[in-house]
């Protein structure tokens, strides 16, 4: 038992020192560009730089992967997420990259071939850029690239920059005594910015911040004597059966004019989840019934459509004089096992609707794939032809992104696909060509074309499916063809007096907007409990349809460490994955602290969790 324990510690101490000198980098990169840790990101050129000077190469689909149309800035802590998210590439990785160019594996790549790839792919790189790497003598010879000596100095320098930025910390120490984290931050007006961030333990004043989105078991077991204050909250919930059904019912409107747009949750490799945004207007008030549900697709019939138990939402936004300042409106109730809908009465005008699911049913499987299913194979006459199965799984995904339902795919949705699956986007030049080369109407891309195209990529390929599954992956298939990752759904809008309008605007992150509404809506319509002896601490839960969602006010000038504890709860399962957490609470705002569901429907589930002040 002792040396266990011995084992133990010196593991837990080899794990601090770790994330200690982790912070150290990312502040030190941190200082390279900013003059504070307090100061913000505020733009994407910023992003970029700091993630250089922390030894990243960030690409254009890098920086849009965080920076997206609703970021006005980014800070310390966000910058410390997404440094966890983004890890430097390593020798293996960059020769693995290098040795698909160089198919005869000679280690060396000719320059001719050089300045085609990294022109015309990818982050598109200048000829004077691209000379720039074949006039350097130390890994260049005979009008050649070595590639392994490339890796090896390209190694070295991001140390030396990584180095460069500690030394500078180092020389500086007034930087070097500036707190960890942007405590100065100003909430917007009226809705605090939420904060999540999760603690593995209880901080000492001089411990740094975790970043956002760390979420991990704390040290301290549920009993820790150090809880100074504790809340309970019970919820009861009866079995799907004994549901009473909701009064939205689009049958009663099927009069009125409707609007719709399909559209898609894709979970990404962090766990984090993209969706379609839509921007929405009405010509005139009128009364209105908007819904969401998972999009049933028929295909081929015994495959499976494991996303329709996935949950959906809607929050409807205002827009007012700029496309920051989102004011909620509502937002989707449970009406049935699939759809969820609001029915109310909205002004004219232009509105936001965002996608929403918990993410407790959408995430990473655990089930290993024994056997990966074929996508090609060569006919009787020796030529390349898709496998029904991956014809089936590509019909599927055209339904899915063939966002107005037309069986047609324009360039703007086609776009969308082509975002998603290389980070890059078709010009009109190139949607020409697919013109000429595949079946289209109207301009439109049909379902035979969209097959006759990914066939023809991989013919380029010679049969190489490699391509392929990089574009099925990320669109949230397994390696079964099973779409397991993704979540397609179906937006209907439905106005009495008036034509609504309705258009996809984005794919992306919830990100800010999307977080404040979620708490928002939980503080308008949930029940609050003060934390005994703590009034400025606040725990609001709400119970919407299938789901329950706790949220955490902070309105002290402190920021507080809060303990949940799920043990007691009955067929529950939550969005952390985990029953005993520990989430950071900044000052001055709110933050979801969990989004709980049943795991079976059809049974009773007890939702019952004590959150405790440290």
């Amino acid at each position: 038992q002792k040396a266990t324990h011995s084992e133990n510690s010196q593991g837990k101490r080899s794990q601090d020192a770790e994330e200690t000198i982790f912070y150290m980098n990312c502040r030190a990169a941190y200082l390279s560009v900013l003059k504070s840790s307090l100061e913000n990101i505020k733009s994407r050129e910023q992003l970029t730089l700091v993630l250089q000077q922390a030894g990243r190469n960030p690409s254009q689909k890098t920086i849009d992967k965080y920076w997206t149309s609703q970021t006005t800035t980014l800070n310390f802590d966000d910058f410390c997420a997404i440094l966890k998210k983004e890890k430097p590439a390593t020798k293996p990785e960059l020769l693995e990259a290098f040795g698909k160019i160089d198919t005869d594996k000679t280690g060396f790549i000719p320059h001719d071939e050089l300045y085609k790839i990294l022109t015309t792919r990818g982050d598109k790189m200048t000829w004077d850029e691209v000379n720039t790497i074949t006039k350097e003598a130390d890994y260049n010879c005979s009008g050649q690239l070595d590639y392994n000596k490339f890796c090896e100095l390209y190694l070295t320098t991001r140390e030396q920059s990584c180095r460069s930025a500690r030394d500078r910390l180092e020389a500086h120490s007034q930087r070097r005594q500036q707190q960890f984290g942007n405590q100065a931050g100003t909430p917007p007006e009226g809705i605090p910015l939420p904060v999540a961030k999760s603690s593995p333990r209880t901080p000492r004043k001089t411990e740094p911040k975790p970043p956002r989105g760390d979420s991990r078991t704390p040290s301290r077991p549920s009993s820790a004597q150090s809880a100074k204050a504790s809340s309970c909250t019970t919820v009861s919930v009866g079995g799907s059966s004994s549901r009473s059904p909701k009064l939205i019912e689009p049958t009663t409107v099927k009069e009125w004019q409707c609007a719709q747009s399909k559209g898609c949750f894709y979970l990404e490799d962090d766990g984090e989840i993209l969706s379609h945004k839509y921007r929405l207007h009405f010509p005139q008030r009128s009364p209105v019934c908007v819904t969401i549900k998972p999009l049933n697709i028929h295909q081929i019939e015994g495959r499976s459509c494991p996303w329709l138990s996935v949950d959906t939402a809607l929050f409807i936004l205002k827009e007012n004089e700029t496309q920051e300042n989102l004011q909620l409106v509502s937002f989707t109730e449970l009406q049935n096992q699939e759809m969820s809908g609001w029915k109310g009465e909205l002004g004219p005008g232009t509105y936001w609707l965002l996608p929403f699911t918990t993410g407790c049913r959408l995430k990473k499987g655990k089930t290993q794939i024994t056997r990966e299913a074929k996508l090609l194979y060569r006919d009787e006459d020796g030529e390349l032809a898709l496998t029904k199965d991956f014809q089936a799984a590509l019909l599927e995904i055209f339904e899915t992104i063939d966002l107005d339902g037309n069986g047609l795919l324009s360039l703007e949705e086609y776009n969308f696909f082509e975002l998603r699956t290389s980070g890059e986007k078709c010009d009109e030049e190139a949607w020409a060509v697919c013109k000429e080369n595949f079946e289209m109407k109207k301009n439109e891309l049909t379902r035979q074309g969209f097959v006759d195209l990914n066939l023809m990529e991989a013919t380029d390929r010679e049969g190489d499916p490699s391509d392929l599954w990089v574009t099925l992956l990320s669109l949230g298939y397994n390696k079964a063809l099973e779409m397991t990752e993704a979540c397609p759904f179906v937006i209907d809008v439905y106005a009495e007096r008036c034509k609504p309008r309705v258009k996809a605007m984005c794919l992306e992150a919830g990100g800010c907007q999307l977080s404040r509404a979620v708490c928002r809506a939980v503080l308008n319509k949930g029940e609050a409990k003060a934390l005994p002896g703590c009034e400025n601490i606040i725990i609001y839960t709400h119970k919407s349809g299938r789901r329950i969602t706790a949220v955490i006010e902070n309105k002290s000038e402190n920021k507080v460490i809060i303990h949940v504890n799920n043990e007691q709860s009955k067929n529950c399962l939550n969005n952390r994955g985990l029953t005993v957490f520990a989430v950071e609470v900044a000052p001055k705002s709110m933050m979801v602290s969990q989004h709980v569901m049943p795991l079976n429907e059809q049974e009773e589930w007890i939702y019952n969790c004590v959150h405790s002040l440290l």
